[in-house]
């Protein structure tokens, strides 16, 4: 059994400038937990596979596409492969969420 504390993993360089933390990484899957100080966002971005996103903490806004949606704990986002997307945290509190990309990227994620 592995287990992993999300609050003890580094946080991993990124392109957005964010606190962001890889808590699993196989040959199949990639998930991290994204923290979204306020005011804080991701800047836009195309994954090359399907995401899905779970929030753990807060409300954030969510936009994938052309479509914008305002979410909270333990709501799951859905976000299709090569489709642009960003979270923003519009709230005075922090936001987390957990992203899993599965399969796994063979390449990396680009910025718009």
């Amino acid at each position: 059994m592995k287990i992993v504390d999300v609050s003890k993993e580094p946080v991993n360089e990124n392109p957005h400038h964010v606190d962001a933390r890889k808590v699993y990484d196989t040959e199949h899957a990639t998930a991290v937990v994204i923290t979204l100080a306020p005011g804080e966002a991701l800047k836009k971005h195309i994954t090359p596979v399907d995401v899905f996103f779970y929030v753990l903490e807060g409300t954030g806004v969510v936009e994938i596409g052309d479509e914008r949606a305002a979410v909270g704990r333990d709501h799951l986002v859905e976000s299709p492969a090569k489709i642009p997307h960003r979270w923003i945290n519009e709230s005075d509190r922090p936001f987390r969420v957990l992203v899993v990309k599965a399969p796994r990227p063979a390449s990396e994620t680009r910025l718009l």
